[in-house]
């Protein structure tokens, strides 16, 4: 069974974070330039998120038994990364959100996959702080998180903006 709960969430510092119940959340040290590239930092039970505005954007969180099928094509950037969810619960929240109030999903404790698939980045881009005033221009964050044993992070689909200098 799928469980999908849809969020709204300020992408302060240009990014949102999914981590374990229990961790500190610290990335400060897993932003390293592949990571500002790949716009996905990553520590053993916590993941950044990079987004392409500093506003609120429209997150879907699905929590699934098996990973899912590749539907890439449908977004401008994919990228997957493994996280330990010692107790089980994830939080999905903004980078400056308190924690404690933060979305809480029950996923099978130890190793899941999280894939990140982003949407409507050029059209946010273009509307910067003012992206999330129209659906049209807000950007759209699906995360798919399912049981699977630690693997590298992969980049699957990469977006860059003009004039990104770290585009690969």
């Amino acid at each position: 069974m799928t469980t999908t709960t849809e969020l709204t969430l300020f992408a302060d510092y240009f990014q949102i974070h999914v981590s374990d119940a229990d961790s500190d959340g610290d990335l400060s040290g897993a932003w390293t330039n592949q990571a500002v590239a790949d716009h996905l930092a990553v520590t053993r039970d916590a993941l950044g998120i990079g987004t392409a505005v500093n506003a609120n954007v429209s997150v879907t969180v699905a929590v699934l038994r098996q990973e899912p099928s590749d539907d890439s094509s449908e977004f401008d950037h994919v990228v997957e990364a493994s996280l330990n969810a010692s107790l089980g619960r994830l939080t999905v929240l903004g980078c400056t959100d308190y924690a404690p109030d933060a979305a809480t999903f029950q996923v099978p404790p130890g190793w899941n996959r999280v894939r990140v698939s982003r949407s409507n980045l050029a059209r946010a881009t273009r509307a910067s702080i003012d992206s999330d005033e129209s659906p049209e221009t807000t950007e759209k964050i699906r995360i798919q998180v399912w049981p699977a044993t630690e693997l590298p992070a992969e980049t699957i689909k990469r977006w860059s903006q003009p004039g990104d200098e770290f585009s690969a």
